[in-house]
């Protein structure tokens, strides 16, 4: 059961993900959905080809027909839920991707009617696996090929036909993942000044590990930047997430919001639990209307539904555009809005030295277990309605996703992983000591709570 993640199924090759387990999951999944064709792309992995012919087979056998992408982003893979194919909408679609997992996992994005497959349902759908005590076998194998990656290419060099030729210098990293199927093609078409990095996909990830939220992994494309380009773009493994870097600044996605959502006019713009207080308290001043909620893509793309934004974003690099798109996250949608903005004479590390300082931390992990984590979390809320005499003074507590605390000069969070064992934790503050205090003193408050669930879970006999 540990594949079924909150919000996917990941897992290690053929250990985990295997013909038995994957041939399953098709075949439970295609009782999941309503309608007849199922779209289906993966990434650059070498066994995610493998993955699909077990994935086909078991929803083959399951009724379902299959729209076959082959290699392709996951936004590719989104998209195609939004076209006709030989006059067919696919009713599901479903990415086999690892992301920026080390190169043995994979796993799958899967998207029904349009909308996010999880929680719940993925371990729902989980368990029934568990409980088959056979492999399914298809009739016959109905699989037509689609070109997915040419009409996707096509919508957006339509849509930013006005960048045509613009004059910024553009440096980019692929990080060997599946980006670099689209991007080329993009900036040709464009006439873009580009240099990009790694844009050849290997699922062996020679370079470097696609997962642009660690800054380590930024070391090559900030060096191209420094050589005479004026911008820099980088993607994780599946092309989702974004990492925006110009010569002041590494923009995290929060900020990214500010900048994008200068363009909008009033718009709607959610954020997750761990972006800026500053991102939350300028769009307010612009008019705009804010929702603070969970972290998590799955999350945001159904909130966003439910309230009709016109945004969203995570600090990690997800950014969600309803506005002009159509509300799922997608880097390379994403880089060309962010040239947009230049385009239009925005002076991006400008409007950002024009925001309040802050002193903020990246994400901080605490391991902790998967038993455990949740039970934390809620220890921490008990202790909060008397926390120590030291505590610093408590504005108010938002429990949406975890425990985000606002004090009078900053804010702490503390969260449990959805997809990992560990909790996470952020600061920030107007002031530097202040950041300090706040940060020493939820970690005071972390232990006590992880020594409490500890001790609640010691059983005693005779």
């Amino acid at each position: 059961m540990s594949i079924y993640r909150e919000y996917d199924i990941r897992g290690i090759y053929d250990k985990e993900l295997n013909e038995q387990s994957v041939t399953r999951i098709g075949f439970i999944l295609a009782s999941k959905i309503q309608g007849e064709y199922v779209a289906v792309g993966y990434d650059a992995r070498s066994h995610s080809p493998i993955l699909f012919e077990y994935l086909v087979r078991g929803l083959n056998a399951g009724g379902k027909k299959i729209l076959a992408m082959g290699l392709v982003p996951t936004p590719v893979n989104y998209f195609a839920n939004y076209q006709k194919w030989d006059g067919t909408t696919p009713s599901a679609s479903v990415m086999i991707t690892g992301s920026h997992n080390p190169s043995e996992y994979n796993g799958f994005k899967i998207t029904i009617d349009k909308a996010p497959f999880f929680s719940e349902d993925i371990y729902a759908l989980g368990r029934e696996c568990e409980a088959m005590d056979y492999i399914p076998k298809a009739d016959k194998r109905e699989v037509t090929e689609i070109d997915a990656v040419v009409r996707y290419v096509d919508f957006l060099v339509n849509e930013f036909q006005h960048l045509k030729a613009m004059n910024t210098k553009i440096a980019y990293d692929c990080g060997n993942g599946v980006a670099g199927v689209v991007t080329e093609d993009i900036f040709s078409r464009l006439e873009l000044k580009t240099t990009g990095l790694y844009v050849e996909p290997d699922g062996t990830f020679p370079n470097h590990h696609p997962d642009p939220s660690e800054e380590h992994n930024l070391e090559d494309v900030k060096k191209l930047l420094s050589s005479g380009n004026d911008i820099a773009f980088a993607y994780d493994g599946d092309a989702d997430r974004i990492a925006v870097i110009t010569h002041k600044n590494n923009i995290k996605g929060d900020m990214m919001a500010l900048l994008y959502s200068m363009k909008m006019d009033k718009p709607t713009v959610i954020g997750e639990v761990k972006c800026s207080q500053v991102m939350y308290d300028e769009l307010q001043k612009r008019g705009c209307n804010v929702i603070m909620y969970k972290t998590g893509h799955s999350n945001l793309k159904v909130k966003m539904k439910e309230t009709g934004a016109d945004l969203a974003c995570e600090v990690s690099g997800h950014i969600f555009f309803k506005n002009r798109y159509f509300g799922y996250d997608d880097a390379i949608y994403a880089t060309l809005r962010m040239l947009e903005l230049i385009h239009d004479g925005i002076d991006l590390d400008a409007e950002l030295a024009k925001l309040p300082q802050v002193f903020s931390t990246e994400e901080i992990k605490v391991k902790t277990t998967e038993s455990e984590k949740f039970k934390i979390i809620d220890k921490i809320k008990e202790l909060l309605q008397n926390p120590p005499p030291s505590f610093p003074t408590i504005k108010n507590i938002i429990d949406v996703d975890g425990v985000r605390i606002n004090f009078e000069n900053g804010w702490g969070l503390v969260r449990a992983s959805n997809t990992t064992p560990v909790l996470v934790t952020r600061f920030e503050s107007t002031s530097q000591e202040d950041a300090i205090t706040y940060e020493k003193a939820i970690n005071d408050l972390i232990e006590e709570a992880k020594n409490g669930v500890k001790n609640s879970n010691v059983s005693y006999t005779d």
